[in-house]
């Protein structure tokens, strides 16, 4: 699709988490280009305001619709806080972009709230957060959430007894169990939702995949199509770039999205109720 057959997107709101850096950045910059108010989440208010401004100095971008947010995955209270702020100041949320994640570290690391590292951030706080989005997301119908996930998924077990891994550790398992678990995340029914994998690009999480990528823009553009009413999307559906293809056979299994949902409301402690 060439650039001057994209449509606008002018009058629709984006909630982009990780949009301080990668595939997050350049998915906020296409956006913004074509005409949406873009929220921003970062880590810290400080890494918000430093990737709007790059924004507006380097793209382009117009500083009135862009709007930012921060709040450390790495604690849910702040996932709840940053919840409850965007459903104040935008009542209607057009698009939620589940992008934030990490590569799991060497040594097995537990948050503050009692969960593996990778799957809190790259799961549970995206969990909660769309929970708590859904009033924002359905004042209207065509509100939806495309979450960032990874070929990985396909390699992944969710440990149902043990999803901390604390009995047996490895930084490429738990990644890969926080992948499916939010692929799977996308088959629940509250929100429509899709997966895709933006391809290998040359990211912080590049050494996960390969030794060379692809520019996070090529791999923004993915992700960007997916926000585009124009995109007819199916709940659950999974994509490997532009081409809608199966994911992991689990993903599609009603018994396994119920069992996810049940462990993720004990392990965010219920705030979602």
């Amino acid at each position: 699709m060439s650039d001057s057959s994209l449509s606008s997107l002018s009058g629709r709101t984006v909630l982009v988490t990780g949009a301080t850096a990668g595939i997050g950045y350049e998915t906020a910059r296409q956006l913004a280009e074509r005409g949406a108010t873009v929220l921003l989440h970062g880590r810290t208010a400080e890494e918000s305001r430093a990737a709007a401004d790059a924004l507006v100095a380097t793209a382009g971008s117009d500083a009135d619709r862009l709007c930012t947010y921060a709040a450390d995955f790495a604690r849910l209270d702040e996932v709840e806080a940053l919840a409850h702020k965007v459903v104040a100041e935008h009542p209607h949320l057009d698009v939620l972009v589940n992008n934030a994640g990490m590569a799991a570290p060497e040594r097995h690391t537990v948050t503050a709230d009692g969960n593996e590292i990778a799957f809190q951030v790259n799961f549970l706080a995206h969990y909660l957060l769309t929970c708590l989005l859904e009033p924002a997301l359905t004042t209207e119908p065509g509100g939806r959430v495309v979450n960032v996930s990874s070929s990985l998924h396909r390699t992944a077990s969710i440990q149902w007894s043990d999803p901390n891994r604390a009995r047996r550790y490895s930084r490429l398992a738990a990644y890969a169990q926080s992948q499916l678990a939010l692929t799977v995340f996308a088959a629940d029914p509250r929100v429509t939702a899709v997966s895709v994998h933006p391809g290998v690009c040359d990211t912080a999480l590049l050494p996960l995949y390969a030794h060379e990528g692809v520019t996070p823009a090529e791999g923004a553009a993915h992700v960007v199509r997916l926000c585009d009413p124009a995109a007819e999307i199916v709940n659950g559906a999974y994509y490997d770039c532009d081409e809608r293809v199966d994911p992991a056979p689990a993903a599609t299994e009603d018994r396994t999205v119920k069992r996810l949902n049940k462990l993720a409301d004990l392990l965010v402690d219920r705030r979602t109720t």
